[in-house]
């Protein structure tokens, strides 16, 4: 597997109702989410998923949890959730991860994507995708590192971009 950079100290949180605030401001980037097909959510909108991951923290043992560098804070989240949107794989454990630029290239996407593994092994998780936007070549050297490989492809219903689904089996 190729290697990616040696994340600096970071740790991962089930998020907080403050984590909403610290995610739309990191996020409020057109460079962080030109990957991405839905629009930018709101504040609103990240204070949903925020509770959303708390539910699913609690009910499945496992979310999009809050990366934390200890001297920056928030940089970011990773983890797991079902897939919830209309279109792409259905009834599968997405993993995934998005990060606010200045903390881009410094390895925490791939550690925290890692650790993500380990603790949906823990979960008793046998099987795990990546929806990755044609032309995010960032995420696919992630998916690249961990081994996941590049599977069917799914046009959004939302944005009409095609998105390539990577697949690993736990």
């Amino acid at each position: 597997m190729p290697s990616a950079p040696p994340a600096p100290p970071f740790s991962l949180r089930v998020p907080t109702a403050r984590d909403a605030a610290a995610w739309h401001r990191l996020f409020d980037d057109p460079a962080v989410m030109e990957f991405f097909a839905e629009p930018h959510p709101d504040l609103a909108g990240y204070r949903e998923l925020a509770a959303r991951q708390r539910r699913y923290a609690a009910e499945l043992g496992f979310c999009l949890w809050t990366v934390l560098d200890g001297a920056a804070g928030p940089v970011g989240f990773a983890g797991a959730q079902p897939w919830r949107k209309e279109w792409g794989p259905a009834g599968e454990i997405e993993i995934g991860w998005r990060l606010g630029r200045t903390h881009w290239g410094k390895g925490y996407a791939t550690a925290a994507a890692r650790e993500t593994l380990e603790r949906l092994r823990a979960a008793g998780v046998r099987h795990v995708v990546a929806v990755v936007k044609e032309g995010n070549e960032r995420s696919v050297a992630v998916t690249r590192r961990l081994g996941m490989r590049p599977a069917e492809s799914y046009v959004s219903t939302v944005s009409g971009a095609t998105a390539v689904c990577h697949r690993l089996d736990l």
